[in-house]
């Protein structure tokens, strides 16, 4: 196959170039009009093409579109000696790679063959690697081996391609971004935006904002137009975490905004068009907060077109330790410069503890034992599972074992904080770590309950 197309009319100055070409060891066919140009890269297919702009049967344009339908990427460089402005504008327009003006200086014309080549190389390249990466890999930093984690996966690849909604269950920790990262990387919109947003993180009254924008004036504060989220995710993916926190009021224009594929803005006189792919995130169930009427029902069904859950780490099997080994492999790296491993006893421990956090836990735990721990092998207590099994029974005793120094109130302060955190605990354990259905059981909301548990750090 001859790298480089030469097209060009005028034959004595067509042996000149095929002869600058092949010193500097390039192959070269030739075709001395646009017709004979066509027909050759309809036929065969080149790394390059340099055409003259003015010839017999067609222009260099006529060759350039021809180029473009047999191989989109191939670079077409033109040449012309009655060269304009205009002319070429329009050929950058429909896709030259470059303009050049005759007479031809040698080294020039090398220097932006090379240069075309060189960038036809990298793209290429670059689609392979990602080509590459999403056949053996799929997802960013998914680790697991177990058949849970291999069916979320397979589901997550396969509406992956599409442009349907996405809502990925499980419970906190799990690595549900990740998994809408998943999703983008191996959508069409993979170049576009990923936007993420923890709905549950955001205050209620500014909540609709984020989301939507505003424009000036629109509120005391609001001193200058500000996009909202959809906007900047424009013709890429927005991921909406924590969706079963989101305001009911701000339900109702969420709705409107994947119907319709319009938002509007606070204090906006007309609908701003978004076209955004969304993805979906959430530890409640939301079917059951739908029914109780905590969450519209018709939203639900809206974001519920293709559920995936994502397994708790419990219910992963032995990929515990595949997860704890890759992590300390990983931020022994970034954090000691040099891989850590688990000795035989953290693992051990690994495998038999429950993680109520799941993965994120199981992160910060090898991550704080990368920076406390005096060798490369990590133990159990660096990884703090000693110290949470005493703690465990410290919660246990605490109701038999109160404080009853200082006044009245201060010991029944003691007594009930003792009382409350012994109650949460046995929640959470009894649940498996479930919040959701912990705050069912105590009654509270699941708020309130995140509140306490990061209070009496549980």
């Amino acid at each position: 196959m001859p790298d480089i197309l030469l097209v060009e009319d005028k034959e004595s100055l067509r042996r000149v170039l095929r002869l600058t070409l092949e010193s500097a060891g390039y192959t070269v066919a030739e075709a001395a009009d646009a017709r004979a140009a066509a027909q050759s890269v309809a036929r065969e297919p080149f790394r390059l093409v340099l055409t003259d702009l003015r010839m017999p049967h067609g222009s260099g344009l006529d060759v350039l579109r021809a180029s473009k339908a047999a191989a989109s990427d191939v670079p077409v460089i033109l040449m012309t000696a009655y060269g304009s402005i205009d002319e070429a504008v329009q050929a950058m327009k429909e896709g030259a790679h470059d303009f050049l003006q005759k007479p031809v200086d040698s080294n020039h014309l090398l220097l932006l063959v090379e240069r075309a080549l060189e960038h036809m190389r990298l793209r290429t390249e670059n689609v392979l690697l990602r080509e590459e990466w999403s056949r053996r890999y799929g997802f960013p930093r998914i680790v697991g081996e177990s058949d849970a984690i291999k069916r979320a996966v397979a589901e997550t690849q396969r509406v992956a391609a599409t442009d349907t909604t996405v809502l990925l269950l499980g419970e906190s920790g799990t690595g549900k971004e990740l998994f809408a990262r998943a999703v983008h990387h191996l959508s069409p919109r993979r170049d576009r935006a990923f936007v993420a947003i923890n709905c549950a993180a955001i205050p209620e009254t500014l909540i609709e904002s984020e989301l939507f924008g505003h424009e000036r004036g629109a509120f005391t504060g609001a001193t200058e137009r500000r996009p909202g989220k959809f906007e900047l995710a424009a013709g890429g993916t927005i991921f909406l975490d924590e969706i079963g926190e989101l305001p009911l009021n701000v339900q109702g224009k969420l709705l409107r905004a994947i119907e319709e594929k319009v938002v509007d803005r606070i204090g906006g006189r007309a609908p701003v068009p978004v076209d955004v792919r969304i993805v979906a995130a959430t530890n409640r169930d939301l079917q059951t907060a739908s029914e109780a009427g905590e969450f519209r029902r018709d939203l639900y069904f809206r974001l519920a077109v293709f559920p995936v859950q994502i397994p708790p780490l419990r219910e992963r099997g032995d990929d515990a330790v595949l997860l704890a080994r890759h992590f300390a492999a990983q931020l022994g790296r970034e954090l000691r410069k040099r891989e850590a491993t688990l000795t035989a006893e953290a693992v051990a421990r690994v495998r038999t503890h429950p993680w109520p956090g799941n993965v994120r836990e199981l992160e910060n735990a090898i991550e704080r034992a990368c920076i406390l721990a005096d060798s490369d092998a990590l133990t159990p207590a660096d990884l703090g599972l000693v110290a949470n099994a005493a703690r465990a029974v410290e919660v246990e005793e605490a109701g038999a074992n109160f404080d009853l120094s200082g006044t009245l109130a201060e010991a029944a302060e003691r007594a009930a904080r003792a009382v409350e955190r012994r109650k949460i605990a046995g929640a959470l354990r009894a649940h498996e770590g479930n919040k959701t259905r912990a705050a069912e059981d105590l009654g509270v909301s699941y708020k309130t309950l995140l509140t306490k548990i990061k209070e009496y750090d549980l």
